[in-house]
């Protein structure tokens, strides 16, 4: 069944070109140029992602996420400035998906769409009692990932990570004291031959680290093997 995408941003250039590319991916799309306005048409009739500008008049992107929590889980994926981390941030601990930072790659943000409308799929077809299955579930000393729901615990505390992120740690821990290297986790988090640098793996895995480092000060389980790549380190 074709999907719908909600588009909410006050720039109409990138409205137009955003929703161009993803109907010619055979999307859906309905496009909002401000958070008021948009509000209601998510929560009356909900599209299957929406993805929201943080930056925008009368009532900005997390503002938007906050009061659509109230009603609905639907999932959310944030356009934010490249500066923006205490944003980023918030919006995740909000119960944001993920986030792309502008100027962004459109064949990126349909990467991480579909990303996120398999995981959505599966877990709502997922086991009837909501758990995550032993097919589904990845335990590597006190980490445990449920892979359905891109769901993250450390010594059974929640660590919220992107669906970027999930995908670079999960590659990381599903063989741990095996040397990854940055290209096999760009394949690993990037598909349709998207092209990012090594600085952005290194982002990331910055990025994974500083989230474990919330709940467990001592978190080194994320070994950097320098001129070789990276490997998870099972405690």
């Amino acid at each position: 069944m074709t999907a719908t995408i909600a588009l909410v941003d006050d720039d109409r250039n990138i409205l137009t070109s955003v929703s161009i590319a993803l109907q010619a991916e055979g999307f859906v799309t309905r496009v909002y140029s401000d958070g008021e306005t948009a509000l209601k048409a998510l929560i009356d009739n909900p599209p299957d992602i929406a993805i929201l500008d943080i930056k925008m008049p009368r009532m900005d992107g997390l503002e938007l996420l906050r009061r659509l929590r109230e009603k609905s889980m639907l999932p959310v994926i944030f356009l934010t400035s490249k500066d923006d981390e205490l944003d980023e941030a918030l919006g995740l601990a909000m119960g944001a998906d993920d986030y792309i930072a502008k100027p962004f790659s459109q064949r990126l943000l349909i990467a991480r769409i579909r990303a996120i409308l398999r995981r959505t799929e599966v877990a709502q077809g997922g086991a009837g009692d909501g758990e995550a299955t032993p097919e589904t579930s990845l335990v590597r000393g006190r980490l445990a990932m449920d892979t359905a729901r891109h769901r993250v615990t450390w010594n059974g505390d929640t660590v919220t990570l992107t669906v970027t992120e999930f995908l670079i740690l999960e590659t990381l821990a599903q063989r741990p004291g095996i040397v990854k290297t940055r290209n096999q986790l760009m394949d690993a988090a990037y598909h349709d031959d998207i092209y990012v640098d090594d600085r952005t793996i290194d982002s990331h895995i910055k990025r994974v680290r500083r989230k474990f480092r919330q709940v467990d000060a001592d978190f080194d389980a994320i070994e950097t093997l320098y001129g070789a790549g990276y490997r998870f380190s099972e405690e």
